[in-house]
Parts: structure tokens; sequence; C-alpha cells
């Protein structure tokens, strides 16, 4: 996978029975991607963001980062860098892109980008219910360290989070 000067990757293939002939490009996400990061979040999440958290994110100079394939964005991802460590705050794959390996291209551009700039953790939390996410973090070695009660809204109450780690 090359990486250019920007930290876009060219994924020139990605070996899916399916997918084989596809081309994938990592880019930086821009306000104008917003109806589709939108599309995305509201067939994927019972509790999503808001378009102002991304637009927000955007402003203040998050890393925001979108799979694109051909004219369509089929994922995105969103992160902090600061004082040596990685925040993984969404990450996301369109509905019907889902367990194609999609997720993890993003993940692993999220970590070598925090990787280069000098980050040594990569943190982030995740849903209890969300087993193929928590699967996907686990394969590429996120470990458990801790848990935030009540962190997530979930239609009458709330959900707790689960904390997890990886090493860059």
């Amino acid at each position: 996978m090359a990486v250019d000067g920007l930290g876009r990757c060219n994924i020139a293939r990605f070996v899916s029975a399916e997918l084989d002939a596809c081309h994938y490009l990592v880019r930086p996400l821009i306000e104008a991607d917003l109806d589709q990061v939108m599309e995305i979040e509201l067939a994927a999440y019972p509790h999503p963001w808001t378009r102002g958290i991304f637009s927000d994110c955007l402003r203040v100079g998050y890393d925001c980062w979108g799979l694109q394939a051909g004219a369509a964005l089929t994922g995105y991802t969103v992160f902090t860098r600061a004082t040596g460590e990685s925040h993984l705050l969404n990450l996301c794959v369109a509905p019907d892109r889902q367990r194609r390996g999609l997720g993890r291209i993003l993940l692993d551009h999220a970590r070598r980008m925090s990787a280069a700039s000098g980050c040594r953790y990569m943190f982030l939390e995740v849903r209890p219910s969300n087993e193929a996410a928590i699967g996907l973090y686990r394969a590429n070695g996120f470990v458990m360290v801790g848990e935030r009660p009540a962190y997530y809204a979930d239609g009458e109450g709330r959900e707790d989070a689960i904390v997890m780690r990886c090493e860059l």
C-alpha cells in the first residue's frame, strides 16, 4: 500500500472474491462529503453522530478520512492525536459493504498515521453489543483496558463502553 505526502493510501487492489477488481482510496474528508457520511452514519447506527459533530471534527482539525470506491464513499474514520496517544472516535463502513475487510483498511490507516506522528498507543470505546467491531479490534491488537459506565445512549437507557488500547 503506497502512502503519499498527504497521508492518503492508494489501495490498488483489495483481495476479495467480490471486490477483487475494485480500487479504493483513503483520502481526507471535506465538508462536501458530509451528505454521504450522514447517509452511512444513519444507516449504520441506532444512535448516530449528528452532522454538526462531523462538521466540528473537520473544523477543529481532527483526522477525518474517507474510504472512496469510485464515486461512492464507502466508509470513514475520525481520530485525534495528541501527547503520544491517538483516540479512535468513529470508524464506520456502509452496512451493505461491511464484513469485507474495509473496516480494517480504515483502521490500518488510522494506526499508521498515528504511529508516524509519534503516538505510542491508540485508544477507543466500543459498545459491548457491537461484537463485530470488538472482533475487528481484537484481531488487530487491541485489548480491553477498562469500562466507561453508562457511556452510550441506548434507547430508554444507557450502555456501558468497553475501553480498548493498542500499542502502535
